[in-house]
């Protein structure tokens, strides 16, 4: 391009230092990074559900599956490319495709994982809009110790009792033994409301509504898997208390759309709003309501987040009491709910492909990556300044943007790279760009190019990244649709079962029946159980029968098998 080209560019030399990479922190191997030892236990989690159970062999090793019967032979890929497809292999594709797309690193104490700044800005959006939002609620934020004695936690006997297998204990300080062994909190109920008991003495103390935003740990399972079920993990938990049960449930059904909008609104995942079964709910609690979500890959149902009405039973046992209007001695009734880093694993398993993640705008830290494409005698200078210009443009008009100025690698490299990581926009800045006062637009979910015209760049840009954010919605939401079954037979359930579909079906609404369900379908691939009786029921016709007894059916619930 010569000197006399006129362009709306911003040539400013001293602003290409502010979007420089440093070699050195972010030097990437050119081989796919390999996956922890400890990496195999997760393999073995998701395979086993689909009745795989293979081992990962060596890069570059020649591999044998059975595909729709017929053997096929899959080269293994090296460099940024992924070993497994999502369609062929979920469990090892899933599992590789956290480490590779740097959202985690696999820890030396089976169950842990380091989550990387990738995955833990997804976090932080999340928890600033749900932070924001429960505090216009009057909702506020507290922290309670980690640790329970267990006196404490033995108190509420049926809670417990959901929660016993998965406690951990310390038992030692040093080399010597405690008198007492002292309980690493699962959940806060037992820590927290011996101290609502004390604070709340009449109605003036009520609504007791708090929050807080920590970790927990959930031991005594096998098969741990990134994200989706961990030893220990981040989540928020809110326990409120109240005078009346009417407050109590409203609150119970804001909370349960507030977490509606994080996975339909933020990770363009859509769920089923609905109430778990009396064999399902919390243990302890009067009632619970959740958003389920469903894995098509794997025809598995997986719980969202959970909204739960304690009633008054925990107000019991820890004496929560208070002298309502009238002078009277009353119970609170109470709620907890949560959700926890569950929802960065349902995101990955619904939108990533065979390049890697696939991240919806609103969540990623990066939504727009733009890379210089210098092409031999091109003004090459002239290309990092348009390059620096548009991420201080997009910037300043509220796009999370950045530029991979880094010099070692190739522009497709960069493009492999950053398709891993799952931006869900490419800017690409050639000397015909340059050129022509334009950037090249490439979107992750579709590969779908367009040029944009530098003059309404941000505009532009902020139209393609609400489009992106819609059409991943959409396209989950067909997929999942796609694989929802009507049945009204124990025949036709089975069968659906078989063919890993989100099951909808009359049931009378009897625990025996749901245990006896279980115990049918217990196999390989697991049993089947409820994931949760959606809110918005479909006509149940009179004289419609459950699928599993014959009695009269009471609702529609869907069922399945689920993580």
């Amino acid at each position: 391009m010569n000197s006399t080209h006129k362009s709306n560019w911003i040539k400013d030399p001293s602003l290409i230092p502010l979007f420089f990479r440093s070699v050195d922190t972010l030097l990437l191997p050119t081989a796919a990074p390999p996956l922890h030892p400890h990496s195999d236990v997760v393999f073995h989690s998701l395979c086993s559900l689909e009745g795989k159970n293979k081992e990962a062999k060596k890069e570059k090793q020649v591999k044998k599956e059975v595909v729709h019967g017929k053997k096929k032979e899959v080269k293994k890929e090296t460099g940024l490319g992924l070993s497994y497809k999502k369609d062929e292999n979920f469990g090892e594709w899933y599992s590789e495709v956290v480490v590779t797309g740097e959202m985690i690193e696999y820890y030396d104490i089976s169950g842990c994982y380091i989550l990387r700044p990738w995955a833990m800005s997804i976090w932080e959006i999340l928890q600033t809009f749900f932070d924001a939002e429960i505090k216009k609620m009057k909702i506020k934020n507290t922290y309670f110790p980690l640790f329970v004695s267990p006196a404490v936690l033995q108190k509420e006997k049926d809670h417990i009792e959901g929660f016993a297998p998965e406690v951990a204990w310390v038992t030692k300080s040093g080399e010597s033994d405690l008198e007492v062994p002292i309980a690493i909190r699962p959940t806060s109920e037992t820590v927290m409301y011996p101290y609502f008991s004390k604070w709340i003495r009449g109605h003036r103390d009520l609504p007791l509504r708090l929050n807080q935003w920590c970790n927990v740990v959930r031991w005594e399972f096998s098969n741990p898997t990134p994200f989706i079920r961990s030893r220990e993990f981040l989540w928020q938990e809110g326990h409120t208390a109240f005078a009346t049960k009417e407050e109590a449930d409203a609150e119970v059904l804001d909370i349960l759309e507030l977490y509606r909008r994080i996975y339909e609104e933020f990770l363009a995942v859509p769920v089923s709003k609905g109430k778990k079964s009396e064999l399902e709910k919390f243990a302890g609690g009067l009632y619970t309501t959740t958003v389920e979500a469903f894995i098509p890959n794997t025809g598995r149902g997986i719980q969202g987040a959970t909204s739960h009405c304690l009633g008054q039973n925990f107000a019991k046992m820890f004496e929560i009491n208070f002298e309502n209007e009238k002078g009277e001695k009353a119970m609170v009734w109470q709620n907890s709910w949560g959700y926890t880093t569950r929802t960065i694993g349902v995101m990955i398993m619904t939108h990533g492909d065979d390049k890697g993640l696939v991240l919806p705008p609103k969540v990623a830290t990066t939504q727009v990556i733009v890379i210089p494409v210098p092409y031999k005698d091109a003004n090459t200078q002239g290309i990092y300044d348009a390059c620096a210009a548009t991420v201080k443009t997009l910037n300043e008009s509220g796009i999370r943007a950045e530029a991979d100025f880094r010099d070692n690698y190739s522009p497709g490299w960069k493009y492999s790279h950053w398709e891993m990581k799952g931006v869900p926009l490419r800017i690409e800045i050639g000397p015909k760009d340059l050129a022509n006062n334009q950037v090249r637009a490439v979107r992750r979910d579709n590969v779908a190019k367009t040029d944009i015209p530098v003059a309404n760049l941000a505009e532009q840009v902020k139209h393609v990244l609400d489009s992106i954010q819609q059409n991943l919605f959409e396209t989950a939401k067909q997929k999942r649709e796609a694989c929802v079954q009507v049945v009204k037979t124990w025949d036709e359930f089975t069968e659906a079962l078989n063919q890993k579909k989100l099951i909808l079906a009359p049931w009378c609404d009897e625990e025996d029946v749901e245990k006896d369900v279980k115990t049918r379908t217990k196999g390989e691939m697991g049993a089947a159980k409820t994931l949760c009786s959606p809110f918005d029921q479909p006509e149940l016709p009179e004289g419609t029968l459950c699928f599993a007894s014959g009695k009269p059916a009471k609702k529609w619930t869907y069922w399945g098998r689920s993580y």
